[in-house]
């Protein structure tokens, strides 16, 4: 996805898109390359012309008076088409001298300048980027100017992103046409793992730089401040990866001067060299979050809560003067604990209505409880179940009364589901399953399970499997504790021998169960996302309020910057909705970047330790200080694995979202 998530920058991105395309951009580059007298004149006539570079230039100065998003959504719209010439220091220029009082700024770091000879001399230099002309000029006495820095670094990142997009657009599309060995390499797992981290890397840019021009037009210093150096530290090393990742996937051809790949990698390693250290940003992010800055990030909805957050305001306090006992039923009863599913077990709320329920209770400090495996199993027996059925099950397991398992993955078949071998023969008034599943979380104290089992074994795989509520009380269950690295028992085997299941507990028809299994309410939960740090993060910062090394601090500040990242991709998928739009590549990306945020946080708070982690011996869940520490970063190596490893993830992202052929 691209910067602007409202359907007025969609509209702006696509119209300069396709201007941008038009000018011949990498044409005009390739022409100009003979020297530093090379100019892009006709280039640069059109983008005055358009005012492209002065969006977001006041209107008193003959700008557009638009937001710094504005014109960071023109930036990358145009760095996608590497739009050559000085677009983004006649932006940046544009900003901040069009501001009263204002006569220049210098925008690259640095200290005291000392007048090396006369003022306003300048000698054009050919960098690395074939699409820029530079300079070098003479100041005197020209002092650092934050907010002119700022705004450079904001809308550079704006450019990382086009220039990632397309670099990512550019693999993909190659990875589905180009055959070896009789196929596309787009469907070699290690190309589609290749570019589903293109995707991830993207994304992460994509939300760090929308979220630095956000935050300068919210209009507070000290968030902006904090949301550019998450940009600096994520985008343009970010795109430097990216487009290093491209030719990779290009292979011999995209190390040719007549691709245009080289030209991205130009722009993004020059973008990289101009706005300043990534790890003097995480440095200072470190330090701002020992003092108890956090990202936050506030949800426009635009008035569409005016005329409920009243009525859901005055429910919500209702329910927290309640004793903590009672919370649970009154959540039930008004729809409260599960606004999104349907009627009478839900509110079927739209996305705003969600995000204000989220909101009011928070506000009034009421928790709903985790459904925990319910929150899959209800769902699927809402959607696909007899009356009968959800009568039966779902208000008991919304009050807690009933608690689930699942009864999916087996000895043979984690990840592929399909070729799961748990039997289940037809008998009088029901079925008889036999088999073995595996990594079954609580079942030794779950009342019920989800089960799929093999109904019919001469029909394709994914067809012969049925869909089973398992009463876990029945006869013909043994259910063996599994001991984790952690040394505790979550994970269990669970043997199924001869389990007489009723035919009222089929969901759907038999051989749906493949179906069911990937499917879930079309009206899925919209949460109210934040940017949080999470747990680990948080500890890392905690470790730091005692002094830390300098490279200590760069590590820390760096997982703060990722752990931002993932939360900024949840409020891009919830402002996403709001917007009436399906989800878009975020959600899928915020997983599989979430798993590196815990996994990576948790592994630095280990090793921020040093040697005390060698004295650890009994380790615990909740003892405070180190033992717990060490429990978590064995915990968390759970996540790449549970609910889908990694690698699967990556599969379906560059099939599903890039379109990578199977």
């Amino acid at each position: 996805m691209s910067i602007g998530i409202t359907d007025e920058h969609e509209e702006l991105a696509a119209s300069l898109r396709k201007w941008a395309a038009s000018l011949g951009a990498l044409d005009a580059v390739r022409a100009a390359e003979a020297g530093p007298e090379a100019r892009f004149d006709d280039v640069w006539a059109a983008i005055e012309e358009m005012g492209v570079a002065s969006i977001a230039a006041p209107e008193s100065a003959g700008g557009g008076g638009g937001s710094l998003l504005d014109q960071a959504v023109a930036l990358e719209a145009c760095a996608y088409e590497l739009v050559p010439g000085g677009l983004l220091a006649a932006a940046v220029g544009s900003i901040v001298t069009g501001e009263p009082g204002r006569h220049g700024v210098q925008v690259h770091p640095g200290g005291v300048v000392w007048d090396g000879g006369t003022a306003g001399a300048a000698t054009p230099i050919v960098g690395i980027d074939l699409s820029a002309r530079h300079g070098a000029a003479t100041a005197e006495a020209v002092a650092l100017d934050e907010r002119g820095r700022r705004t450079a670094i904001t809308l550079a990142a704006a450019e990382a992103s086009g220039v990632a997009r397309w670099c990512l657009d550019t693999a993909v599309e190659y990875a589905k046409v180009r055959e070896q060995f009789g196929k596309p390499i787009g469907s070699f797992q290690a190309i589609k793992h290749l570019c589903a981290e293109m995707l991830e890397t993207a994304e992460a840019i994509t939300a760090a730089a929308w979220d630095a021009a956000s935050a300068a037009d919210a209009g507070d210093d000290e968030q902006w401040g904090f949301a550019v150096d998450v940009a600096l530290a994520t985008c343009f090393s970010g795109a430097v990866d990216v487009a290093k990742a491209c030719i990779q996937v290009l292979g011999g051809i995209g190390f040719t001067y007549e691709h245009d790949a080289h030209f991205y990698l130009r722009r993004a390693v020059s973008l990289r060299a101009l706005v300043g250290s990534a790890d003097d940003a995480a440095a200072r992010l470190t330090a701002a979050a020992v003092t108890g800055v956090r990202r936050r990030v506030d949800v426009d909805l635009g008035g569409l809560d005016d005329a409920i957050r009243p009525d859901v305001r005055a429910v919500a306090e209702r329910i927290a003067a309640l004793p903590q006992a009672e919370r649970r039923a009154a959540l039930v009863e008004c729809g409260y604990q599960t606004p999104h599913w349907p009627t009478p077990y839900g509110l079927a709320a739209d996305p705003v209505t969600q995000v204000v329920i989220d909101q009011e209770l928070g506000a009034a400090g009421v928790v709903r409880p985790d459904l925990v495996i319910a929150g899959w199993a209800v769902p699927t027996i809402l959607a696909h179940g007899t009356d009968a059925q959800r009568e039966r099950f779902v208000r008991p397991s919304l009050l807690g009364e009933l608690t689930w398992c699942q009864l999916f993955s087996e000895p043979g078949s984690g990840s592929d589901l399909a070729s799961l071998r748990t039997k289940a023969t037809k008998v009088d008034g029901g079925w008889s399953l036999s088999g073995q599943k595996v990594w079954s979380s609580v079942a030794e104290r779950a009342d019920w399970a989800i089960c799929l089992a093999r109904t019919d074994a001469d029909v394709p795989q994914h067809k012969g499997i049925t869909y089973f509520l398992v009463d876990m009380r029945s006869a013909g269950i043994d259910v063996r504790p599994l001991r984790e690295i952690t040394g505790e028992a979550l994970f269990n085997e669970v043997f199924l021998d001869d389990v007489f299941v009723p035919d009222d507990c089929v969901v759907a028809e038999p051989g749906d169960g493949w179906k069911l299994a990937r499917t879930t309410l079309a009206n899925e939960r919209v949460a109210m996302a934040s940017a949080r740090l999470g747990k680990s993060v948080e500890r890392a910062v905690e470790l730091a309020t005692a002094g830390l090394g300098p490279v200590e601090s760069v590590k820390v500040g760096h997982a703060v910057a990722l752990a931002t990242v993932c939360g900024l991709l949840g409020v891009r998928t919830t402002l996403r909705a709001i917007g009436g739009h399906g989800p878009g590549a975020e959600s899928s990306v915020a997983k599989l970047l979430g798993v590196r945020s815990r996994q990576t946080s948790s592994a630095l708070v280990v090793e921020l330790q040093g040697d005390a982690v060698a004295g650890v011996g009994s380790i615990e869940r909740d003892t405070p200080g180190i033992a717990a520490d060490v429990w978590e970063m064995l915990n968390t190596r759970c996540l790449s694995i549970a609910g889908g490893t990694t690698q699967i993830l990556r599969n379906v992202a560059g099939e599903r979202i890039l379109g990578l052929p199977r």
